[in-house]
């Protein structure tokens, strides 16, 4: 689970956000802050157990520091959480200035649910293109990595429920796989549920992209597998 730091100074909204959050697969909140002296103290705190944070959803204006200079703070850290920031800030400097400072994703207020669930979507496929425990990586993790926090216009024609960026994450697993596949195996390698992976595979195989393959076994259910068609 991807444990999340909310820090934003009203209230409602803070809950707003912690509501949405838990609407979305993958993503848990750790806790809730309203300064940017609160998230420093929160993400130093939780550095110090074995579950540090993983990602801060940052307003940009807080009542007692810039979040781009909270942002330079927590990239101060180690470990140092992911930003995402989540601000009414339209400026292009103040863009500039959170790209600088290691901000992954900027998504504007107001936005919608639908809005929100992308980019942690978009986070969720980021960390999955880069392998977990490694050292050095490869410019194909790089670039996996990178395309997924990219906004393309065939993002914007996905079907409507699936993300285009998941589909291709779970196209390529089955493509790169040596045999057909599980729900179960593609959830871990592209790093969803199973239940997303089986709802992604069940579209490419619905689309004809993907081959079904039911696998009776001695006991149990029968295992349906997927193969690149």
């Amino acid at each position: 689970m991807i444990r999340v730091l909310i820090v934003d100074d009203e209230p409602l909204i803070a809950q707003a956000h912690r509501s949405y959050v838990e609407r979305v697969p993958e993503f848990v909140v750790h806790s809730v802050v309203h300064s940017g002296n609160a998230a420093v103290r929160a993400v130093t705190a939780a550095n110090a157990t074995d579950q540090p944070i993983d990602l801060v959803l940052l307003d940009i204006g807080l009542p007692d520091a810039s979040g781009l200079d909270v942002a330079s703070a927590l990239g101060g850290l180690r470990p140092s959480p992911d930003i995402i920031a989540v601000t009414s800030a339209r400026d292009l400097e103040v863009v500039r200035s959170a790209v600088a400072r290691g901000i992954v994703l900027y998504l504007l207020k107001p936005f919608t649910f639908a809005a929100f669930r992308d980019k942690l979507e978009r986070y969720l496929e980021y960390r999955a293109a880069l392998p977990a425990g490694e050292s050095a990586v490869s410019q194909h993790d790089i670039d996996r990595a990178m395309s997924a926090l990219r906004t393309s216009d065939d993002r914007a024609a996905a079907p409507k429920g699936f993300a285009s960026q998941t589909l291709g994450l779970v196209a390529a697993s089955v493509r790169d796989s040596e045999g057909p596949v599980t729900a179960a195996e593609v959830a871990a390698s592209v790093g969803v549920s199973r239940v997303t992976a089986w709802r992604y595979l069940e579209k490419l195989a619905d689309d004809g992209m993907l081959t079904r393959e039911t696998e009776y076994g001695r006991a149990g259910r029968p295992q349906v597998r997927y193969r690149r068609t």
